[in-house]
């Protein structure tokens, strides 16, 4: 089978791999669509190393068709599935808590497990029977199912603050994940909804997925400029939704007395930053990370894409043939893509 192979950092090149031999138990798919993370381009960079193997496919972003079923009586040669990446173990602590995405006993496609970056994929036969394959409605394309896991991340961000009706967000950054925090916040009813970003391109896409402003992020008096907008206040929920640290300050002077600061975007190992303290004291702020997904928050994502209830469809900027898979991440690198999907007809 064709399939990117990352061999060292900033090395990938499109060869001819073996095809996945499943064990007992064990699903295999065709990919049909899988769209690429902005974690996956820090893996290929090397800022990102954390569960990474050389050489490994990534790509954990995905749908495709099932090819061997594994023996699982629910599922059928030619059934269209997406599939929840996240295995946990299911009995550590974390998983016992509920913290299925903190599991440090799983394994997460596209990193310790190989990913969908490829024409075939194996499904582990514990995911499987865990529950994480989900059957598409007719409706559903390839492409929109692989958005799911994003917007499952996003859910966790959003109820780590606990993001709710008629409060005001502020959200930091308008690349695919700004633009679901966006869509999101709309979408659990928040009244007003800032969004930054230098790319003008992505402010009026933030504006079309229902931001109420949307800012250039390099004014140079962009907290006064939030704060008129706010009332003088400031935000109730502020999402950092690009990993730049300086951008963890800015967050804390966006939020109001008692705000929530989200600081959901990945950093990369040993990068550091200054925030005011003394803010986060006195107006007492509650600055939180987030990581990652649940099964229960990949499921609550599914119904929100497969309903209906929330379009994802116009993330969708760029698609390119798995041959064209490098040429995929240069677009999605280069900031004039939104969402970019290798797609396997």
């Amino acid at each position: 089978m064709k399939a990117a192979i990352l061999t060292a950092p900033n090395a990938m090149s499109l060869e001819e791999a073996a095809a996945p031999v499943p064990m007992a138990g064990d699903v295999v798919l065709r990919v049909r669509a899988a769209t690429i993370c902005g974690t996956d381009i820090r893996i290929l960079r090397g800022r990102k190393t954390a569960g990474v193997r050389y050489p490994s496919i990534l790509g954990h972003e995905f749908a495709g068709e099932i090819v061997e079923t594994g023996g699982h009586a629910d599922l059928t040669p030619g059934d269209r599935v997406a599939l929840c990446p996240a295995i946990a173990c299911g009995h550590c602590d974390r998983c016992k808590r509920g913290q299925e995405n903190l599991c440090t006993a799983g394994a997460n496609i596209g990193y310790e497990v190989d990913g969908a970056f490829a024409e075939l994929i194996r499904i582990p036969e514990r995911a499987a029977r865990a529950g994480n394959i989900r059957h598409l409605p007719d409706h559903m394309s390839f492409a929109e199912a692989a958005l799911v896991e994003p917007l499952a991340c996003v859910l966790n961000g959003q109820n780590r603050v606990s993001l709710g009706l008629g409060e005001t967000v502020v959200v930091l950054g308008a690349g695919p994940i700004g633009l679901l925090h966006v869509a999101m916040a709309r979408l659990r009813g928040a009244t007003r909804i800032i969004s930054t970003d230098p790319n003008h391109h992505r402010r009026a896409m933030a504006q079309a997925l229902g931001a109420d402003l949307a800012l250039d992020a390099t004014l140079p008096d962009l907290v006064e400029r939030v704060r008129a907008e706010t009332g003088g206040r400031g935000a109730d929920v502020v999402i950092c939704a690009i990993g730049l640290p300086a951008l963890a300050r800015q967050a804390t002077d966006f939020a109001a007395h008692g705000g929530r600061v989200s600081l959901f975007a990945g950093f990369s190992k040993g990068e550091t930053a200054e925030m005011d303290v003394n803010a986060i004291h006195y107006n007492e702020i509650t600055v939180t990370g987030a990581f990652g997904l649940s099964r229960n928050d990949y499921d609550r994502a599914f119904e929100l894409i497969a309903s209906g209830r929330l379009d994802v469809r116009p993330l969708i900027t760029h698609s390119f043939a798995l041959d064209d898979a490098l040429t995929a991440f240069d677009t999605a690198e280069s900031g004039t893509a939104i969402k970019v999907a290798i797609v396997n007809d």
